[in-house]
C-alpha cells in the first residue's frame, strides 16, 4: 500500500513559470498536493520552447526538469471567462503560487487582497525578483551578477563567473516551498492562510553565507578564488597527473593524514601547523601537493586518500555524478512514463515523495481542472 503524501487533500493553484515557482510547486506534488498548472493558451510555459536539448519526443528537458506531478489546464487570464474560472480555482485552493511581475495578479482580479477575504484560508506564495516594491525583471542570471555571486565565482584573473545552473532560482524556489509549509502548519493553528513572499535577491544574499558575514562582520569584501576556499585549506582542486582532484581538508587531523599520504608537506613545517597557518601559505603548500599529486592518477590517489579518511573526489561530468549516486543506493533517478528526472531529496520515513505523473502536455486537464 503506498503511503499518504504529507500534502495529501492539498490543492495548489501554480500560476508560476520558468524555474524558481515550478520547482517550488514540484516540491508540493511530490509530497502529495495536487496541482494545478495555469497556462496561457497556445504557448504555454515558456520553457516548454526553450531548446534544444530535447527528448525524443521533442519536447523541452527544460521544462520536463521541475513539472512532474501536475495538471495542466490552459486559461487566457486577459479575458473575463479565464479570469472568471481562474478566480474560481483561487477561491478552492488551499495553496496559490505565482512568480508574475508585481501588479499583474492584481490586474487580473487575483490578488492577496482581492481573494483572502473570500478564502481566508488561502495561503498566497508569491516570487518576485526583487521584491514586491520594484519592477525590475527577475532574470536568475541578472540577479547573479547584481547580488554578488559572479564576483566571488570564477578564477582570481577571470571575468566574474555565473554558476552552472539557475541557481538563484533553485535557492528561491526551495525558499517558497519552505515558507508555505511553514504557512500551512500556521494555519493548522489559527485556521487562517497568510502571504507569503521571496525574491531572487533577498535568497541569494542569504545563500552568500560565509561570504555575506565576511562582509558584515570584518568588513571584507570577498573576491574570486577560483576553487580555492577563502578560509580554509587545503580545500581546493588539485592538479593530479591526469585530471584535478577535490581535496577538503577542514581540520589539522585531516591534513595530517593528507600529509602522510601525499608526502611532501608535513604538519611539522610552521607554514602548516594550523589552518590558519596553511590559508596564509596556501600558495606554497598547493606547489608541494600538486608536484607529489603530478606522479599520479587522480583514481589512485582518491582510493589512497579515502581509505585514510582524507575527503576527496575527482572532479565529475554529470554522467559520472548520476553513476555515483546510483552506486551510492541514492535512486537519484525516476522514470515516469518513459520520463526521467531527479528524485525528490526529501527523505521521508512514513510519507515518502511519491511519483503519479509525468510533466502534463498543455492544457491536458483544462476540461477537468
Amino acid at each position: 500500500m503506498v503511503a499518504r503524501g504529507v500534502l495529501d487533500g492539498v490543492l495548489v493553484a501554480d500560476f508560476s513559470r520558468v524555474l524558481a515557482g515550478p520547482l517550488a510547486t514540484m516540491t508540493l506534488a511530490d509530497l502529495g498536493a495536487d496541482v494545478v498548472k495555469v497556462e496561457r493558451p497556445g504557448t504555454g510555459d515558456v520553457t516548454r520552447s526553450w531548446l534544444p536539448p530535447t527528448d525524443d519526443s521533442g519536447r523541452s528537458t527544460y521544462y520536463l526538469a521541475v513539472n512532474r506531478n501536475k495538471r495542466s489546464v490552459a486559461l487566457d487570464l486577459s479575458t473575463p471567462d479565464g479570469a472568471t474560472v481562474a478566480r474560481e480555482l483561487a477561491l478552492r485552493a488551499d495553496v496559490l503560487v505565482e512568480n508574475f511581475a508585481p501588479g499583474t495578479m492584481e490586474r487580473f482580479g487575483l490578488g492577496y487582497r482581492q481573494l483572502v477575504d473570500d478564502n481566508p484560508r488561502l495561503v498566497y506564495a508569491s516570487c518576485t525578483g526583487f521584491g514586491a516594491g520594484s519592477a525590475l525583471p527577475g532574470y536568475d542570471f541578472l540577479v547573479q551578477a547584481v547580488g554578488g555571486l559572479m564576483s566571488v565565482t570564477g578564477a582570481p584573473d577571470g571575468p566574474p563567473t555565473k554558476a552552472g545552473v539557475a541557481l538563484v532560482d533553485v535557492l528561491a524556489g526551495q525558499n517558497l516551498a519552505t515558507g508555505v509549509l511553514a504557512a500551512l502548519l500556521v494555519r493548522q493553528r489559527t485556521g487562517r492562510g497568510q502571504r507569503v513572499e521571496v525574491s531572487l535577491l533577498g535568497s541569494l544574499l542569504a545563500a552568500l553565507v560565509n561570504q555575506a558575514s565576511a562582509y558584515l562582520n570584518a568588513g571584507t569584501v570577498p573576491v574570486r578564488m577560483g576553487n580555492a576556499h577563502p578560509s580554509i585549506a587545503p580545500y581546493e582542486t588539485l592538479q593530479a597527473a591526469d585530471r584535478p582532484i577535490a581535496v577538503a581538508v577542514g581540520n589539522d587531523a585531516q591534513f595530517g593524514r593528507l600529509a602522510a599520504v601525499v608526502g611532501g608537506v608535513t604538519p611539522d613545517d610552521a607554514r602548516f601547523a594550523s589552518n590558519a597557518d596553511r590559508v596564509r601559505h596556501r600558495a606554497a603548500l598547493v606547489a608541494l601537493l600538486e608536484e607529489r599529486l603530478s606522479t599520479r592518477t587522480a583514481a589512485e590517489w582518491v582510493a589512497d586518500l579515502t581509505a585514510a579518511g582524507v575527503p576527496c573526489g575527482v572532479v565529475n561530468p554529470i554522467d559520472e555524478a548520476f553513476a555515483l549516486a546510483e552506486r551510492l543506493g541514492l535512486d537519484p533517478v525516476v522514470t515516469l512514463a518513459g520520463t526521467r528526472s531527479v528524485a525528490c531529496p526529501i527523505g521521508l520515513s512514513e510519507n515518502p515523495a511519491n511519483y503519479r505523473s509525468p510533466p502534463p502536455a498543455l492544457g491536458e486537464h483544462t476540461a477537468t481542472g
